[in-house]
């Protein structure tokens, strides 16, 4: 019988400047060696459950804690933070903030350095974790010059070279591309079954970590475990949707086409998703939703022409990039890490200015215009909140923007209050911004600048750390302000984002423009999808696996027919 290594019996906690327990009578045992995935939307628990186990509670976060939390045997009040760190190792979702060395090398030996370990010994257990992750080669790197894979292997690195009982992921897939999302499951599995280590994981992006098997998937809402089921039963029920949490795609699909998801059929994954005498059933509602596709009429607005940048003179990022925006429209940018997609955004509202080519805006260049002169008119949230964040407070922050352009203070209460609400924050409006998750913080920044109304409004990864209502609230928000004639343009590596809510799709490509159509014809172009690392959409792959006519079609149809749904 395998070893309990993690053990909640009626646990509860309430954080210090709470009135209510954040976590209610959580029993809950994890075993040596298994893989479990933690799914919950936004304020369930599931990170303040993974901060008891790495002992950032109570020890950065204090409160009051209840009943019993054992770790590898022992209670968890009575190890150190050191102690507990050396049992279980974490890879947040933010890189950036867990780089504490100078290259990669450094980085990864920084727990070997605390600990006292012989030099020799310590740069063999390096090299050791730096190719269990393959990424050996970059030993001599600095952290801040990796692409956003790099910076998870280095993480994990990191946490390996320790020789932890436990790894603990928190949102490992938040800031990648979906084929670098793609290679970190794997490694993740890789590395789990080599070592027989327990991993947790905890994601809400379902359908990309099921691809590659768990034991377990354990939903948590408003603080309590609500169902703890192997994957192909928890698909078969009505769990995720009464937490509030997305299911993959094709299993939608073949519920609108009226099948019953049993766990016989082997949900979890497409691969093993048993179609036999189901295949006619979806030809049968792809042909009942047929429509016309929506043709809009092209009025540009925000225009790079030849448009070329290099971060150093004699290396280029972009090459003579031309691509146009039109007046009204929501435009998503995609691409692989480090393809210039950020970039494009810095260009646009001025934090860079190109080294050739010309910007324009409603057919004036605007290479002359200074940052606080763009801003009047483009709106840029960027992908990490906390390069945004200024005030303390979470109104002050949304309110800053209207305060600088001497808005009365009445009519900034209105428009703040009405953004809070929309984003799904207006119960936290009086709040310290330092008490907020990652996904909350981002929802801050969006808002700030959602107040203030710009004519075009740029947002680098969205939907990064949002659970599925707040994505769904968020990008309703954003379309009801794109249907007044706001422009938005969404850089993403989100690929449910882009079919359900961009009407066309620019891929980007060592700095060049790759592709330009709508989204569900880039998802179903396999050469596109490969040279970008962009995902196949699995809707695609179901309309394959059962030899739907049209693929193409049935992706398009399919999200038509789903926003009806969910709009109801």
């Amino acid at each position: 019988m395998s070893k309990v290594v993690i053990e909640f019996t009626d646990f509860s906690f309430t954080y210090r400047a709470q009135q209510e327990p954040t976590l209610r009578g959580i029993t809950l045992s994890i075993n040596e060696g298994e893989k479990v995935l933690i799914v919950g939307p936004s304020g369930s628990g599931k990170s303040t459950l993974a901060h008891c186990i790495n002992g950032l509670i109570p020890f950065y976060y204090p409160g009051e804690m209840s009943g019993s939390l054992r770790i590898m045997g022992q209670e968890q009040s009575a190890l150190s933070i050191a102690g507990l760190a050396e049992i279980t190792g974490t890879v947040l979702q933010d890189p950036d903030g867990q780089f504490v060395g100078l290259t990669v090398g450094e980085d990864i030996a920084f727990v070997l350095e605390n600990g006292a370990v012989p030099q020799l010994e310590m740069t063999e257990r390096v090299e050791a974790a730096a190719r269990a992750v393959d990424i050996h080669e970059l030993l001599a790197a600095s952290p801040q010059e990796l692409s956003g894979g790099q910076k998870q292997k280095t993480m994990l690195a990191g946490v390996l070279v320790g020789n932890v009982d436990i790894l603990l992921f928190d949102e490992p897939l938040a800031s990648l591309d979906p084929y670098t999302g793609t290679k970190t499951i794997e490694l993740i599995d890789r590395l789990q079954r080599e070592t027989g280590k327990t991993a947790i994981i905890i994601e809400h992006r379902l359908e990309e970590v099921l691809h590659r098997p768990v034991d377990r998937i354990i939903v948590m809402k408003d603080g309590a475990i609500a169902g703890d089921l192997p994957a192909a039963e928890l698909l078969s029920s009505s769990l995720l949707a009464e937490a509030g949490l997305r299911e993959p795609l094709y299993l939608t699909a073949l519920k609108y086409a009226g099948l019953v998801i049993t766990p016989d059929m082997q949900p979890q994954h497409l691969d093993q998703l048993r179609m036999e005498g189901h295949a006619d059933r979806l030809q049968q509602w792809m042909d009942s939703c047929a429509e016309e596709a929506e043709v809009l009429e092209p009025s540009p607005l925000l225009e790079l022409k030849e448009v070329s940048f290099g971060y150093e003179r004699d290396t280029e990022v972009l090459h003579r990039l031309s691509l146009t925006v039109n007046r009204g429209e929501m435009l998503a940018i995609a691409g692989r890490n480090g393809a210039g997609k950020s970039t494009v955004s810095k260009l646009i509202c001025g934090i860079y200015r190109p080294s050739s080519g010309a910007i324009l805006l409603n057919g004036r260049d605007i290479s002359r215009d200074t940052i606080k002169e763009r801003a009047e008119k483009i709106g840029f949230v960027t992908q990490n909140p906390n390069h945004m964040i200024s005030k303390t407070l979470i109104y002050d922050e949304i309110a800053l923007g209207l305060r600088l352009r001497g808005i009365p203070e009445d009519i900034i209460r209105g428009r703040v209050h009405e953004v809070l609400k929309v984003c799904g924050l207006h119960e936290f409006r009086e709040w310290p911004v330092s008490a907020l998750s990652y996904g909350q913080k981002k929802r801050v920044t969006i808002a700030s600048i959602l107040v203030l109304e710009p004519e075009v409004i740029i947002l680098d990864e969205p939907t990064a750390g949002q659970d599925y209502r707040h994505y769904n609230e968020m990008m309703e928000f954003l379309r009801g302000l794109n249907s007044r004639g706001i422009t938005v343009i969404m850089i993403t590596h989100d690929m449910h984002l882009m079919l359900e809510y961009a009407q066309r799709t620019i891929v980007l490509a060592d700095g060049k423009k790759l592709a330009d159509d709508r989204p569900e014809r880039i998802l179903t172009d396999r050469a596109v999808v490969e040279r970008a690392n962009l995902k196949e959409t699995s809707l695609f792959t179901l309309a394959l696996k059962a030899g739907v006519g049209q693929p193409e079609e049935l992706v398009r149809r399919f999200i038509a027919f789903d926003r009806r749904v969910r709009h109801r």
